[in-house]
């Protein structure tokens, strides 16, 4: 048995060398490989090394060539440039010394004429006093012939010049007379046409009625009430006409007072918003909005004196300014004809140098009497003129309004100042009904009379017809070709259109370059 394990443990002894012998070969062979791969690596390395050192050296060398070429390239535009301004500096200094030749030559013909006017004074000279001693002796001899003084002989040729001059100086007041009159007329026109264009105001239309939407035809039936009691009381309360007929969705409100037919309107439309339409409620609304309607003419009048800048005005005048919102006169806005004549009355009057603000204000009072119309009787001027009077507007004001219909007698400029503006903003192209037809006719025939020109692509009337914008084509019209144009386009219209004040022709030519950037 102990040689049985001192056998095996022989056998493992001589297997543990001989493992050990072969572990000791494999890691030698191993560590000569690696060795070998080393320097294999270390060379290729150093000839990559060499292979970066000369690329980078010709890379520096090329760098080193461009470089040098820039800046030989700099050196040569630097000296380039620098002759040029050399060049520059000579032509200029050639040509300030020729300006400097040009000024003492000028200079020196400059000398020569002013000793030639001192030979020409001096010789001037002797001449008058030798004419003054000829003269002088002459008014001696003629003494001695006539035997009369000096003051007797001059007052006999005065009387002869003043008889022979009388004729010719009687022409020429009466010329002078003339001209003055042609003159004035040209200015009135011209103001007034100034004034008119430059407050002109748009066409204002209002109707008798008013028509007030249904939600359904149910709704007649209950406005109406039993036995048509709803409706009676609507009329009693509000003084208006309400029709209710077979059109579907609406009912009509009929009455020559605005007021009251926009009381009625504002009624009626919160009742059928309600739905709750008996007596009672009606009362009540209509009163309601009656003191509404009422706060409004007075914030209406309030404002437009504040807009007009009239300073003081009685609360009274400004109420009855402010019922002018709910008159028409001919289908023309009474309030908005009265602000307009305010503006036409101060331009006159700054042009006629007098007080522009005395003269906006009897504008814009003129027509307050049409307010009181329907509660007393009389001319609306009158009627006006005693308000005005009544509260304490002074005496030209209520004078101009009360004379603006010649119901009363001139007695300040202001009032016939107040019947021409008047008179020009009812008669204003476009102010009435009976005119809007003519005013747009006028300005379609101002417009095709610059479209008639070669090269006009639109023309457009502004400014009340007061101006022209003409839009050329570029390509066929040339900037001296438009100066002409707008020349021909206006001695046309004067020859052809006739119009108040004066219209400006603006020609534009203009090149538009657009470009999309993707």
């Amino acid at each position: 048995m102990v040689e049985i394990l001192l056998s095996i443990l022989g056998g493992l002894a001589v297997g543990g060398a001989a493992a050990w012998l072969i572990r000791e070969n494999l890691q030698k062979k191993q560590l000569a490989e690696a060795q070998t791969d080393a320097q294999t690596i270390v060379e290729k390395a150093r000839a990559n090394a060499d292979d970066l050192k000369e690329k980078s050296r010709k890379e520096l060398q090329d760098e080193r060539r461009r470089f040098k070429k820039e800046l030989d390239h700099e050196r040569q535009e630097h000296k380039h440039e620098q002759r040029k301004v050399e060049r520059r500096l000579e032509k200029r200094e050639g040509e300030l010394d020729r300006q400097q030749d040009k000024l003492s030559n000028k200079e020196r013909n400059l000398d020569d004429q002013k000793a030639k006017l001192e030979a020409k004074t001096q010789k001037i000279d002797r001449t008058q006093e030798k004419l003054d001693k000829a003269l002088d002796e002459e008014r001696e001899k003629l003494l001695q012939i006539s035997q009369l003084s000096e003051g007797e002989a001059r007052d006999i040729v005065m009387r002869r010049f003043e008889e022979e001059c009388e004729g010719d100086l009687a022409k020429f007041v009466e010329r002078q007379e003339e001209s003055r009159k042609e003159r004035a007329e040209e200015i009135a026109q011209r103001v007034v046409g100034t004034a008119i264009q430059r407050c002109a105001v748009r066409y204002t239309s209002e109707a008798v009625t008013s028509v007030i939407d249904l939600p359904s035809d149910d709704m007649k039936g209950r406005i109406i009430g039993r036995e048509g009691r709803n409706i009676r009381a609507i009329e009693k309360a509000t003084g208006v006409d309400v029709i209710v007929d077979d059109t579907p969705g609406v009912i009509v409100i009929s009455c020559f007072d605005a007021v009251r037919r926009e009381i009625a309107r504002k009624a009626l439309s919160q009742l059928i918003q309600d739905g709750r339409v008996h007596p009672a409620r009606v009362e009540e609304l209509v009163e309601q909005h009656r003191k509404e309607i009422d706060e409004d003419i007075r914030q209406t009048g309030r404002k437009t004196c504040q807009e007009l800048q009239l300073g003081r005005v009685h609360p009274q005048v400004q109420y009855l300014v402010g019922r002018l919102k709910y008159r028409t006169s001919y289908g023309q806005n009474v309030l908005q004809h009265s602000i307009e004549v305010a503006h036409i009355m101060s331009s006159m009057a700054a042009e006629l140098k007098l007080d522009p603000m005395i003269g906006k204000r009897c504008g814009l009072l003129h027509d307050i009497g049409k307010a009181l119309t329907h509660e007393l009787d009389g001319s609306h001027a009158v009627i006006g003129a005693e308000q005005a009077r009544r509260f304490d507007e002074p005496r030209r004001i209520w004078n101009a309004i009360g004379a603006h219909h010649e119901d009363m007698p001139y007695e300040s400029v202001y009032a016939v100042l107040t019947q021409v503006g008047d008179a020009i903003s009812a008669a204003r192209p476009g102010a009435r009904r009976d005119t809007i037809e003519r005013y747009i006719e006028r300005l379609e025939k101002l417009e095709k009379t610059a479209t008639d020109f070669d090269g006009v692509v639109s023309a457009y009337a502004v400014q009340a017809g007061r101006e022209i914008r003409v839009l050329v084509d570029p390509d066929k019209m040339s900037d001296d070709r438009a100066l002409l144009t707008a020349r021909d386009i206006a001695k046309k219209i004067e020859d052809e259109l006739t119009y108040p004040g004066e219209i400006r022709v603006t020609l534009v030519r203009e090149r538009r370059v657009t470009e999309v950037a993707r």
